[in-house]
Protein backbone atom coordinates (compact mmCIF):
# COMPACT_ATOMS: atom_id res chain seq x y z
CA UNK A 1 0.00 0.00 0.00
CA UNK A 2 1.08 3.59 -0.56
CA UNK A 3 2.18 5.19 2.73
CA UNK A 4 2.36 8.90 3.58
CA UNK A 5 5.47 9.49 5.68
CA UNK A 6 6.01 13.27 5.73
CA UNK A 7 3.96 15.82 7.64
CA UNK A 8 3.94 18.31 4.76
CA UNK A 9 2.32 15.77 2.40
CA UNK A 10 -0.17 14.85 5.14
CA UNK A 11 -1.17 18.49 5.61
CA UNK A 12 -1.63 18.89 1.85
CA UNK A 13 -3.92 15.86 1.86
CA UNK A 14 -5.90 17.31 4.78
CA UNK A 15 -6.36 20.54 2.83
CA UNK A 16 -7.69 18.49 -0.09
CA UNK A 17 -10.03 16.84 2.42
CA UNK A 18 -11.38 20.28 3.35
CA UNK A 19 -11.91 21.14 -0.29
CA UNK A 20 -13.75 17.87 -0.95
CA UNK A 21 -15.90 17.93 2.20
CA UNK A 22 -16.79 21.55 1.55
CA UNK A 23 -17.53 21.04 -2.15
CA UNK A 24 -19.43 17.77 -2.58
CA UNK A 25 -22.73 19.40 -1.58
CA UNK A 26 -22.60 21.38 -4.83
CA UNK A 27 -23.66 18.17 -6.56
CA UNK A 28 -26.69 17.95 -4.27
CA UNK A 29 -27.51 21.58 -5.06
CA UNK A 30 -27.41 20.79 -8.78
CA UNK A 31 -29.49 17.62 -8.44
CA UNK A 32 -32.08 19.12 -6.07
CA UNK A 33 -33.37 21.29 -8.89
CA UNK A 34 -34.96 18.14 -10.35
CA UNK A 35 -35.53 15.75 -7.44
CA UNK A 36 -35.52 15.53 -3.66
CA UNK A 37 -32.42 14.91 -1.60
CA UNK A 38 -33.48 11.37 -0.60
CA UNK A 39 -33.27 10.27 -4.24
CA UNK A 40 -29.93 11.99 -4.75
CA UNK A 41 -28.62 10.24 -1.64
CA UNK A 42 -28.91 6.74 -3.16
CA UNK A 43 -26.42 7.67 -5.87
CA UNK A 44 -24.26 9.52 -3.35
CA UNK A 45 -23.93 6.36 -1.23
CA UNK A 46 -23.08 4.32 -4.32
CA UNK A 47 -20.39 6.84 -5.30
CA UNK A 48 -18.82 6.57 -1.83
CA UNK A 49 -18.58 2.77 -2.10
CA UNK A 50 -17.31 2.69 -5.69
CA UNK A 51 -14.55 5.19 -4.97
CA UNK A 52 -13.37 3.24 -1.91
CA UNK A 53 -13.01 0.08 -4.01
CA UNK A 54 -11.12 1.89 -6.78
CA UNK A 55 -8.72 3.32 -4.19
CA UNK A 56 -8.26 -0.05 -2.46
CA UNK A 57 -7.32 -1.86 -5.67
CA UNK A 58 -4.94 0.91 -6.78
CA UNK A 59 -3.08 2.85 -4.06
CA UNK A 60 -4.14 0.29 -1.44
CA UNK A 61 -2.50 -2.55 -3.35
CA UNK A 62 0.68 -0.80 -4.53
CA UNK A 63 4.05 -0.32 -2.85
CA UNK A 64 6.10 -2.53 -0.57
CA UNK A 65 4.98 -1.26 2.84
CA UNK A 66 2.05 -2.52 4.86
CA UNK A 67 -0.28 -5.04 3.18
CA UNK A 68 -2.21 -5.07 -0.09
CA UNK A 69 -5.99 -4.71 0.14
CA UNK A 70 -6.96 -8.39 -0.34
CA UNK A 71 -4.18 -9.66 1.97
CA UNK A 72 -5.18 -7.11 4.59
CA UNK A 73 -8.84 -8.06 4.35
CA UNK A 74 -8.05 -11.78 4.80
CA UNK A 75 -6.03 -11.30 7.99
CA UNK A 76 -8.31 -8.74 9.67
CA UNK A 77 -10.07 -9.70 12.90
CA UNK A 78 -13.82 -9.21 13.33
CA UNK A 79 -13.63 -6.32 15.86
CA UNK A 80 -11.55 -4.23 13.46
CA UNK A 81 -13.87 -4.93 10.54
CA UNK A 82 -16.91 -4.19 12.69
CA UNK A 83 -15.50 -0.93 14.05
CA UNK A 84 -14.86 0.54 10.59
CA UNK A 85 -18.27 -0.70 9.37
CA UNK A 86 -20.00 0.87 12.39
CA UNK A 87 -18.26 4.17 11.65
CA UNK A 88 -19.96 4.20 8.25
CA UNK A 89 -23.36 3.41 9.74
CA UNK A 90 -23.04 6.23 12.29
CA UNK A 91 -21.76 8.75 9.77
CA UNK A 92 -24.57 7.96 7.32
CA UNK A 93 -27.23 8.59 9.95
CA UNK A 94 -25.57 11.86 10.99
CA UNK A 95 -25.22 13.06 7.41
CA UNK A 96 -28.86 12.32 6.54
CA UNK A 97 -30.02 14.12 9.70
CA UNK A 98 -27.83 17.10 8.85
CA UNK A 99 -29.24 17.36 5.32
CA UNK A 100 -32.78 17.11 6.72
CA UNK A 101 -31.97 19.81 9.29
CA UNK A 102 -30.71 22.14 6.57
CA UNK A 103 -33.99 21.52 4.74
CA UNK A 104 -35.97 22.57 7.84
CA UNK A 105 -33.91 25.24 9.62
CA UNK A 106 -31.69 26.50 6.82
CA UNK A 107 -27.92 26.82 6.65
CA UNK A 108 -27.97 29.57 9.27
CA UNK A 109 -28.67 27.06 12.02
CA UNK A 110 -28.17 23.51 10.80
CA UNK A 111 -24.71 23.56 9.25
CA UNK A 112 -22.89 25.68 11.87
CA UNK A 113 -24.48 23.76 14.75
CA UNK A 114 -24.00 20.32 13.23
CA UNK A 115 -20.49 20.70 11.80
CA UNK A 116 -19.38 22.99 14.63
CA UNK A 117 -20.27 20.34 17.20
CA UNK A 118 -18.67 17.65 15.06
CA UNK A 119 -15.41 19.58 14.82
CA UNK A 120 -15.07 20.22 18.55
CA UNK A 121 -16.17 16.73 19.61
CA UNK A 122 -14.11 15.05 16.90
CA UNK A 123 -10.85 16.76 17.81
CA UNK A 124 -11.34 16.03 21.52
CA UNK A 125 -12.36 12.40 20.88
CA UNK A 126 -9.44 11.77 18.54
CA UNK A 127 -6.79 13.68 20.52
CA UNK A 128 -3.70 11.70 21.45
CA UNK A 129 -1.05 13.61 23.37
CA UNK A 130 1.66 11.33 22.01
CA UNK A 131 0.99 12.18 18.36
CA UNK A 132 -1.17 15.29 18.15
CA UNK A 133 1.46 17.89 19.00
CA UNK A 134 1.06 20.97 21.20
CA UNK A 135 -2.36 20.73 22.84
CA UNK A 136 -2.67 24.45 23.63
CA UNK A 137 -1.97 25.52 20.05
CA UNK A 138 -4.14 22.74 18.58
CA UNK A 139 -7.17 23.65 20.66
CA UNK A 140 -6.59 27.37 20.09
CA UNK A 141 -6.81 26.59 16.38
CA UNK A 142 -10.01 24.62 16.92
CA UNK A 143 -11.41 27.57 18.90
CA UNK A 144 -10.65 29.94 16.02
CA UNK A 145 -12.32 27.68 13.47
CA UNK A 146 -15.31 27.31 15.81
CA UNK A 147 -15.53 31.11 16.15
CA UNK A 148 -15.41 31.40 12.36
CA UNK A 149 -18.31 28.94 12.12
CA UNK A 150 -20.32 31.00 14.63
CA UNK A 151 -19.67 34.17 12.63
CA UNK A 152 -20.72 32.26 9.52
CA UNK A 153 -24.00 31.41 11.26
CA UNK A 154 -24.59 35.06 12.12
CA UNK A 155 -23.95 36.07 8.53
CA UNK A 156 -26.38 33.44 7.25
CA UNK A 157 -28.95 34.56 9.82
CA UNK A 158 -28.86 38.05 8.34
CA UNK A 159 -29.70 36.51 5.00
CA UNK A 160 -32.19 33.81 6.03
CA UNK A 161 -35.68 34.53 7.38
CA UNK A 162 -35.83 33.96 11.12
CA UNK A 163 -39.04 31.93 10.84
CA UNK A 164 -37.15 29.07 9.15
CA UNK A 165 -35.56 28.17 12.45
CA UNK A 166 -37.65 25.56 14.22
CA UNK A 167 -37.14 23.42 17.29
CA UNK A 168 -37.20 20.32 15.09
CA UNK A 169 -34.40 21.68 12.91
CA UNK A 170 -32.24 22.61 15.89
CA UNK A 171 -32.71 19.19 17.53
CA UNK A 172 -31.80 17.42 14.28
CA UNK A 173 -28.70 19.61 13.93
CA UNK A 174 -27.52 18.83 17.46
CA UNK A 175 -28.07 15.08 17.06
CA UNK A 176 -26.31 15.14 13.68
CA UNK A 177 -23.33 16.99 15.16
CA UNK A 178 -23.03 14.62 18.11
CA UNK A 179 -23.04 11.57 15.84
CA UNK A 180 -20.69 13.11 13.30
CA UNK A 181 -18.21 13.97 16.01
CA UNK A 182 -17.78 10.31 17.01
CA UNK A 183 -17.91 8.33 13.75
CA UNK A 184 -14.25 9.05 12.90
CA UNK A 185 -13.05 7.44 16.11
CA UNK A 186 -14.52 4.07 15.11
CA UNK A 187 -12.72 4.13 11.78
CA UNK A 188 -9.46 5.23 13.41
CA UNK A 189 -9.78 2.50 16.04
CA UNK A 190 -9.95 -0.16 13.34
CA UNK A 191 -6.62 0.83 11.82
CA UNK A 192 -3.29 -0.72 12.75
CA UNK A 193 -0.07 1.13 13.49
CA UNK A 194 3.01 0.95 11.29
CA UNK A 195 6.43 0.00 12.63
CA UNK A 196 9.58 1.88 11.61
CA UNK A 197 10.03 -0.78 8.93
CA UNK A 198 6.51 -0.05 7.60
CA UNK A 199 5.13 -3.35 8.89
CA UNK A 200 1.43 -3.06 9.67
CA UNK A 201 0.03 -4.28 12.99
CA UNK A 202 -1.51 -7.75 12.66
CA UNK A 203 -5.29 -8.13 12.87
CA UNK A 204 -6.00 -4.44 12.30
CA UNK A 205 -6.76 -2.72 8.99
CA UNK A 206 -4.78 -0.57 6.60
CA UNK A 207 -6.32 2.87 5.92
CA UNK A 208 -7.52 1.64 2.52
CA UNK A 209 -9.29 -1.41 3.93
CA UNK A 210 -10.81 0.68 6.72
CA UNK A 211 -12.24 3.08 4.12
CA UNK A 212 -13.84 0.18 2.21
CA UNK A 213 -15.50 -1.20 5.36
CA UNK A 214 -16.61 2.30 6.34
CA UNK A 215 -18.08 2.84 2.86
CA UNK A 216 -19.82 -0.52 2.97
CA UNK A 217 -21.39 0.43 6.30
CA UNK A 218 -22.57 3.72 4.81
CA UNK A 219 -23.98 2.06 1.68
CA UNK A 220 -25.82 -0.80 3.40
CA UNK A 221 -27.20 1.38 6.20
CA UNK A 222 -28.65 3.65 3.54
CA UNK A 223 -31.30 1.00 2.92
CA UNK A 224 -32.42 1.61 6.51
CA UNK A 225 -31.80 5.31 7.19
CA UNK A 226 -32.71 6.70 3.78
CA UNK A 227 -35.73 4.42 3.46
CA UNK A 228 -37.05 5.77 6.76
CA UNK A 229 -36.73 9.43 5.70
CA UNK A 230 -38.37 8.59 2.36
CA UNK A 231 -41.36 6.94 4.04
CA UNK A 232 -41.55 9.38 6.98
CA UNK A 233 -39.75 12.59 5.92
CA UNK A 234 -39.29 15.29 8.55
CA UNK A 235 -41.03 17.74 6.21
CA UNK A 236 -43.11 17.32 3.08
CA UNK A 237 -44.82 14.34 1.54
CA UNK A 238 -43.36 10.79 1.45
CA UNK A 239 -40.99 10.13 -1.44
CA UNK A 240 -42.04 7.15 -3.62
CA UNK A 241 -39.21 4.66 -4.21
CA UNK A 242 -40.26 4.38 -7.83
CA UNK A 243 -39.29 8.03 -8.40
CA UNK A 244 -35.64 6.95 -8.39
CA UNK A 245 -36.24 5.10 -11.65
CA UNK A 246 -39.02 7.15 -13.24
CA UNK A 247 -37.72 10.65 -12.48
CA UNK A 248 -34.01 9.94 -12.69
CA UNK A 249 -31.82 10.08 -15.76
CA UNK A 250 -28.17 9.30 -16.49
CA UNK A 251 -27.08 12.87 -15.74
CA UNK A 252 -28.79 12.97 -12.35
CA UNK A 253 -27.40 9.58 -11.34
CA UNK A 254 -23.87 10.54 -12.40
CA UNK A 255 -24.07 13.81 -10.45
CA UNK A 256 -24.99 11.88 -7.30
CA UNK A 257 -22.23 9.32 -7.82
CA UNK A 258 -19.75 12.16 -8.38
CA UNK A 259 -20.85 13.75 -5.11
CA UNK A 260 -20.17 10.54 -3.21
CA UNK A 261 -16.79 10.07 -4.90
CA UNK A 262 -15.72 13.64 -4.10
CA UNK A 263 -16.74 13.27 -0.44
CA UNK A 264 -14.91 9.94 -0.14
CA UNK A 265 -11.77 11.35 -1.73
CA UNK A 266 -11.72 13.73 1.21
CA UNK A 267 -12.44 10.98 3.73
CA UNK A 268 -9.76 8.73 2.24
CA UNK A 269 -7.10 11.42 2.28
CA UNK A 270 -8.00 12.31 5.87
CA UNK A 271 -7.60 8.70 7.03
CA UNK A 272 -4.43 8.08 4.99
CA UNK A 273 -2.83 11.31 6.21
CA UNK A 274 -3.64 10.62 9.87
CA UNK A 275 -0.59 8.39 10.28
CA UNK A 276 1.75 11.32 9.71
CA UNK A 277 -0.46 14.13 11.00
CA UNK A 278 -2.42 12.44 13.86
CA UNK A 279 -6.15 11.74 13.83
CA UNK A 280 -7.01 14.91 15.78
CA UNK A 281 -5.20 17.25 13.37
CA UNK A 282 -6.43 15.37 10.30
CA UNK A 283 -10.05 15.49 11.46
CA UNK A 284 -9.83 19.09 12.68
CA UNK A 285 -8.48 20.37 9.38
CA UNK A 286 -11.03 18.39 7.43
CA UNK A 287 -13.98 19.80 9.35
CA UNK A 288 -12.92 23.29 8.34
CA UNK A 289 -14.95 22.39 5.26
CA UNK A 290 -17.71 24.66 6.58
CA UNK A 291 -15.71 27.62 5.35
CA UNK A 292 -15.10 26.04 1.95
CA UNK A 293 -18.86 25.63 1.63
CA UNK A 294 -19.21 29.29 2.56
CA UNK A 295 -16.76 30.25 -0.20
CA UNK A 296 -18.89 28.39 -2.74
CA UNK A 297 -21.99 30.11 -1.42
CA UNK A 298 -20.49 33.60 -1.51
CA UNK A 299 -18.55 33.59 -4.77
CA UNK A 300 -20.17 30.93 -6.97
CA UNK A 301 -23.82 30.61 -5.93
CA UNK A 302 -24.02 34.31 -4.92
CA UNK A 303 -26.09 33.49 -1.84
CA UNK A 304 -25.24 36.83 -0.21
CA UNK A 305 -25.89 39.20 -3.10
CA UNK A 306 -29.11 40.41 -1.41
CA UNK A 307 -27.68 40.39 2.12
CA UNK A 308 -28.13 43.52 4.28
CA UNK A 309 -25.39 46.02 5.05
CA UNK A 310 -22.64 44.73 7.37
CA UNK A 311 -22.77 41.13 6.13
CA UNK A 312 -19.60 41.48 4.03
CA UNK A 313 -17.66 42.58 7.13
CA UNK A 314 -18.84 39.47 8.96
CA UNK A 315 -17.78 37.28 6.05
CA UNK A 316 -14.33 38.88 6.00
CA UNK A 317 -13.96 38.31 9.75
CA UNK A 318 -15.11 34.73 9.33
CA UNK A 319 -12.44 33.97 6.74
CA UNK A 320 -9.73 35.64 8.87
CA UNK A 321 -10.50 33.48 11.92
CA UNK A 322 -10.77 30.44 9.70
CA UNK A 323 -7.29 30.98 8.23
CA UNK A 324 -5.79 31.69 11.66
CA UNK A 325 -7.35 28.48 12.97
CA UNK A 326 -5.95 26.43 10.10
CA UNK A 327 -2.45 27.81 10.62
CA UNK A 328 -2.58 27.05 14.36
CA UNK A 329 -3.79 23.49 13.77
CA UNK A 330 -1.02 22.90 11.23
CA UNK A 331 1.83 24.34 13.34
CA UNK A 332 0.64 22.58 16.53
CA UNK A 333 2.40 19.46 15.26
CA UNK A 334 5.64 21.32 14.68
CA UNK A 335 6.03 22.97 18.09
Amino acid sequence: MVIVETYSVAVLMCIITMLCWGSWANTQKLASREWRFQLFYWDYALGVLLFSLILAFTLGSMGTGGRSFIADLKQAVAPALGSAFLGGVIFNLSNILLVAAIDIAGMAVAFPIGVGLALVIGVVANYDSASSGNAMILFAGVACVTLAIIIDAIAYKKLSPANKTTVKGIVLSVVAGLLMGFFYRFVAGAMGTLSEENVLEAGKLSPYTAIVLFSLGLFLSNFLWNSIVMIKPFVGEPVPFGDYFTKGNAKLHLVGILGGAVWNLGMSFSIIAAGAASFAISYGLGQGATMIAALWGVFIWKEFRSAPKGTNSLLTLMFIFYLIGLVLIIVSKLI
